[in-house]
């Protein structure tokens, strides 16, 4: 039988091109996904651990492991320069972060690059402004993808509140320019509690955050919330569907799937058509995840913000898709191109996630 095109590209084997060694400054299962796909490219993985995770199944698959401090995230897994430090002594070509941790750290993206190490993710300054919700929401319009109505830029005072809130109208959604993880958000219902709560909201972005900077945008009652998967190679941009991850307890995410009962073709073409002009708009280059809110009312769709990394629940999208993520991430890193194109990428089945929170 004689393959097509299309099927001998996806159905080439990946290679990773000039990347020979790649430290894993994470643990657990994205820990133990990114050795699989390394040792699948032929790549020495070098790990990074705390002390708690001496006897982990990460430590004893990985080629090398090297403590570098106690339990505490902060003192470990947070620890830049230890973290830095590891891959200096170990000569590896590359740090994956995995997700959590120091995978959206603008700074320590930065850092590698400033060592001659490849970030296995997008440029530190791509992720610093996509991490700032308020520049993320600017460039969102720049490249004509719909936003949430609200303000157009940082709140400062009252009075900008008070006329950005007569304009969307209650009730209304405050939140934290740096937050993320469903935390620095605040609902306010009605005029007579705003004041109070700019200043609540704003004091506990500053606590958590370490920036008090807010913005404001009109509180969506009936909603669903639709994210993209996409990958890019820096000129190639392609996306895997869409995960639907409605289903949340105090805004964190429990059941995701692909695809979304709720699109049709029409809505999930726009959606993906927004998703792969934010990436060029912003000249993003490996995996991330744009995330959106549905209007079920409405029937549409805006931008919320984008997570510039691999994510907990990217096997949903590989399993609907057939394509490794992971495997891709290393490729784009070791300077080795996209070599599918969006027709290559396929929606088969339907797949879902729960996470237990424990």
């Amino acid at each position: 039988m004689t393959l097509t095109e299309k099927e001998k590209r996806v159905a080439a084997p990946l290679n990773a091109g000039a990347l020979t060694s790649v430290l894993i400054a994470n643990r657990g299962e994205i820990a133990l996904r990114i050795i699989r796909a390394c040792k699948e490219l032929g790549i020495r993985s070098v790990l990074v651990y705390s002390e708690a995770d001496a006897d982990s199944l990460p430590v004893k698959l990985a080629d090398q492991a090297i403590c570098i401090g106690p339990p505490q995230a902060a003192l470990s897994y947070r620890n830049a320069s230890a973290v830095i430090s590891a891959a200096l002594a170990f000569k590896v070509d590359a740090i994956h972060p995995g997700y959590g941790f120091l995978s959206e750290n603008a700074d320590f993206a930065a850092q590698c690059e400033e060592e001659g190490i490849v970030f296995i993710g997008p440029a530190s300054q791509v992720i610093r402004n996509m991490g700032d919700k308020i520049e993320a929401k600017k460039i969102a319009r720049r490249a004509g993808v719909p936003t949430v109505p609200g303000s157009v830029g940082a709140i400062a005072e009252y009075t900008e509140a008070l006329a950005v809130a007569s304009d969307v109208g209650y009730p209304l959604l405050i939140k934290a320019a740096a937050g993320g993880g469903g935390r620095g958000m605040r609902v306010v219902q009605a005029a007579e509690t705003l004041e109070k709560d700019l200043a609540e909201i704003m004091s506990e972005a500053e606590v958590a955050f370490g920036d008090p900077s807010v913005y404001i945008e009109r509180y969506l009652t009936d909603i669903r919330h639709i994210e993209i998967q996409v990958i890019s190679d820096g000129t190639t941009t392609l996306h895997l569907g869409e995960r639907d991850c409605t289903t949340q307890r105090r805004n964190q995410k429990l059941i995701e799937e692909s695809p979304s009962p709720v699109l049709d073709a029409e809505l999930r073409r726009g959606l993906a058509t927004a998703a792969v002009a934010l990436c060029q708009e912003v000249g993003y280059k490996n995996a991330g995840t744009i995330e959106f809110v549905f209007d079920n009312i409405e029937r549409t769709y805006y931008f919320i913000e984008m997570n510039t990394r691999i994510q907990v629940e990217h096997p949903v999208s590989e399993e609907v898709s057939g394509i490794d993520l992971i495997k891709l991430q290393l490729q784009i890193a070791g300077g080795v191109p996209l070599s599918l194109t969006q027709d290559d990428v396929v929606i088969r089945g339907h797949a879902i996630e729960c996470r237990i929170n424990a």
